[in-house]
C-alpha cells in the first residue's frame, strides 16, 4: 500500500467538548405509510456467494435512492422489474409511486443475479443495473416535477458478470456529453491462494456520445479501467469531472487494467526496510514546537536558508538539497518563531502554534525524516493519567472513582481491524495513488449526497464523535474538509448491534440509525431549550439540549432501504415505505 501523505485536518470550532449526553425524548414523530402494490425483493445470496466480500456488497445493499437534485424524490425497484419513483410534497396527500422505467423480463432469470441498482448521475440523466449484467444509460428529463415523463435508454451494454453501481457522474467537455460510471462485482480469482478465493474488482467506465450529425446522438464506451482489491471498499466515487478517484477500504486497491490491457505494476517493496537516521527531532508543548534540525558542522548562519509562512517551512544550507521542505501540520505565527545554531552542528526552530492546544500528530505533512521525542513532563502525565487502566488484578478497584478496564469489559466500538483502512485519491491520468489518508481507528460510518455538485460526502469515527468529510479533488491542500460534527454519534452507533443502515439529513440537523427490523434512531444536535433546565451535578444552567428520538415501525419485515432528507426519514420493507416526519421546516 502507497505510504501515507496525508492527514485529516478537524476543525476545532466543529467540536464539542462539554456535550454532555442525548436526552430520550418521548415526542412522537408522524409516520405515513405507502402501500405497494408489488413488493421489493430482497435478492437473496446463492450458495457461491458464500464470503463476507459479497454480504457487505450485496446482502448489504440499501434498495432506497435519494435524488439529491430534487428535494424529497425517491426511488427504488419492484420484483416486476419497474423503476419507481415518489415526490412528497404534502405528507398528508402522498400519492402512489409512479412508473418511470421497466427492465425487460429476462433480467430475473440469471441464477447468480444480484440486486439490481441505481444512480442518479445528474438532473437529467441516470444510470440503471439490472443485477444480471446488464448497464444502462438512461435520459430521464426533469424528475422532480408531477409529469410522468418515462425515462429513455440512450446506451445499453452486457458485461457479462452480475454487478452493482457505486457511483455515477455527468459531464460535458468541449461538446461532448461524458458519463463516468463505477461498478463493483466479485468474481473467483485463480492467482488468490489464501483466503476465500475471490477479489473485489471495480470497473470504471466513460460512456461518451459519439461524433455525427442528428437529433440523437449515440452513445459508446470510450475507456475501461478495472481496479483490483481484497476487500469491499467503504466508500468509492469519481471526481464531478472524471478526473480521478477516491477509495476507501479495509485493504488496498491497484489499477490492474485499461481497455483490456494489463497495467505495469510497480517492484513490490521489500518487507524489512532500514530506516536512515532522523534529520531532525521535534518535542512540542500546548504553545509552541521545537525542532532541532542536524547540519554540517562549522556551519554559520549566513549559510543557513530558512523560510517561513504561516503553513509552509524550508530549511537548509547552501550547496544541499533541502534538509526539511514541506507543509506544516497547522499554522503557525512567523513573527513570534525564531531559530539559532547549537553547538555548531545544529540548528533549534522554535514555532509558535496558531491555535494553542492541539497535539500535532506529525511535523510536516507526509515527511517521515523525523522523529518525534516525547519530554519527561508529557510522559508522566500520560502516565498518570493512564494509571487506572491497568491492574495488576483482574479488577483492582471495582468501586473507585476510575476503575480498571480488564479486556473481557472492552466494548466492540473498543476494537480495531487489523488492517488499517485508508483513503487513496487516485489520479486518473497516471492511475497512482496522489493522496493517501491513513484511517487507522477513524471507523467508517456512512455515505451521504450533501451537494450534488461535489463529491459524496463520507462519514468517520473520531473518538466518540462522527465527523462528516466533504472531498474536494480540486485542491490538493485541502483534499478532505471537515464540515458537520455529529456528538458521540460514533460511540452510540458501536452499541447498536443489529444496527443495518445509518445517514444524516443533508443540512446536518439530525443523524439516523435504523435495525434490520422495525425500530429507528434519530439523534438531533444540539438546540436552545424553552424552559430553564440546571445541571444538578454541576449547578449550571443547561442552554441546549440534544434529544434522541426512536421510531416503531408497524412491520415485520426486514428494512430493505434507509434515507434521510432535511424534513423527512424514509424506510423501505418489502411492501411499505414508511415516512417519517422529523424535522417542520
Amino acid at each position: 500500500m502507497a505510504a501515507s501523505n496525508y492527514s485529516l485536518k478537524v476543525k476545532g470550532e466543529l467540536l464539542d467538548p462539554k456535550f454532555e449526553s442525548y436526552r430520550l425524548s418521548l415526542d412522537a414523530i408522524p409516520t405515513y405509510t405507502v402501500e405497494l402494490d408489488a413488493a421489493v425483493e430482497e435478492v437473496k445470496l446463492t450458495d457461491t456467494q458464500y464470503t463476507m466480500s459479497h454480504m457487505r456488497a450485496f446482502g448489504m445493499y440499501n434498495y432506497l435512492h435519494l435524488d439529491p437534485w430534487y428535494e424529497d424524490s425517491i426511488l427504488f425497484v419492484d420484483c416486476k422489474g419497474r423503476v419507481l419513483g415518489l415526490t412528497v410534497t404534502l405528507d398528508t396527500a402522498l400519492g402512489k409511486p409512479r412508473e418511470v422505467y421497466r427492465l425487460m423480463p429476462e433480467s430475473s432469470r440469471r441464477e447468480d443475479r444480484v440486486c439490481a441498482s441505481l444512480s442518479l448521475t445528474s438532473a437529467t440523466w441516470a444510470a440503471l443495473s439490472d443485477g444480471c449484467g446488464g448497464l444502462y444509460l438512461l435520459r430521464t428529463g426533469k424528475r422532480g416535477d408531477s409529469s410522468h415523463t418515462k425515462w429513455e435508454p440512450l446506451f445499453r451494454e452486457d458485461m457479462g458478470r452480475p454487478f452493482v453501481i457505486l457511483h455515477s457522474v455527468s459531464h460535458v467537455q468541449t461538446g461532448v456529453h461524458t458519463v463516468e460510471i463505477l461498478l463493483l462485482h466479485i468474481q473467483k480469482d485463480p492467482q488468490e491462494t489464501k483466503g476465500s478465493g475471490y477479489s473485489v474488482h471495480l470497473e470504471w467506465i466513460t460512456v461518451a456520445s459519439a461524433t455525427g450529425q442528428g437529433p440523437e446522438k449515440k452513445y459508446e464506451v470510450r475507456k475501461r479501467r478495472v481496479l483490483k482489491g481484497k476487500s469491499v471498499p467503504h466508500y468509492a466515487a469519481v471526481e464531478p469531472q472524471g478526473k480521478g478517484l477516491m477509495v476507501a477500504s479495509e485493504k488496498p486497491f491497484v489499477f490492474t487494467h485499461v481497455d483490456g490491457e494489463p497495467v505495469e505494476q510497480p517492484e513490490p517493496e521489500p518487507m524489512e526496510v532500514e530506516r536512515p537516521d532522523p534529520i531532525y527531532f521535534w518535542q512540542q508543548t500546548a504553545e509552541d514546537i521545537t525542532v532541532c534540525v542536524r547540519v554540517p558542522e562549522g556551519i554559520t548562519k549566513d549559510e543557513v536558508q530558512f523560510r517561513l509562512a504561516a503553513d509552509n517551512i524550508s530549511i537548509g544550507v547552501q550547496r544541499f538539497p533541502p534538509l526539511l521542505e514541506g507543509r506544516l501540520y497547522e499554522s503557525v505565527d512567523p513573527e513570534a518563531s525564531a531559530w539559532i545554531i547549537k553547538d555548531d552542528k545544529s540548528l533549534e526552530v522554535t514555532l509558535q502554534k496558531r491555535n494553542e492546544g492541539p497535539s500535532w500528530p506529525e511535523l510536516v505533512i507526509g515527511n517521515r525524516r523525523g522523529e518525534y521525542v516525547m519530554s519527561d513532563e508529557q510522559a508522566a502525565l500520560i502516565h498518570e493519567r493512564l494509571t487506572h487502566l491497568t491492574s495488576e488484578d483482574m479488577n483492582g478497584k471495582p468501586d473507585g472513582d476510575k476503575p480498571p478496564c480488564n479486556s473481557q469489559e472492552l466494548e466492540d466500538c473498543d476494537g480495531f481491524p487489523e488492517d488499517s483502512s485508508s483513503l487513496t485519491h487516485f489520479d486518473g491520468n497516471s492511475l497512482k495513488p496522489s493522496q493517501v489518508v491513513s484511517l487507522g481507528s477513524h471507523q467508517y460510518l456512512f455515505t451521504v449526497d450533501v451537494d450534488p455538485s461535489e463529491m459524496p460526502c463520507l462519514c468517520l469515527r473520531h473518538d466518540v464523535d462522527a465527523l462528516l468529510w466533504q472531498p474536494h479533488p480540486d485542491q490538493p491542500a485541502n483534499m478532505w474538509e471537515h464540515i458537520a460534527t455529529f456528538n458521540a454519534l460514533g460511540y452510540v452507533q458501536a452499541s447498536k448491534q443489529a444496527k443495518k443502515f445509518a445517514t444524516c439529513a443533508p443540512n446536518f440537523s439530525y443523524a439516523s440509525l435504523c435495525e434490520c427490523v422495525r425500530r429507528a434512531f434519530i439523534y438531533r444536535q444540539p438546540s436552545p431549550v424553552e424552559t430553564v433546565l440546571f445541571n444538578r451535578k454541576q449547578g449550571r444552567q443547561v442552554g441546549q439540549v440534544a434529544k434522541q428520538q426512536v421510531a416503531s415501525l408497524d412491520s415485520d419485515k426486514p428494512i430493505l432501504g434507509f434515507r434521510a432528507t432535511n424534513e423527512r426519514l424514509y424506510v423501505l420493507t418489502s411492501s411499505h415505505l414508511f415516512i417519517l416526519k422529523v424535522n417542520n421546516n
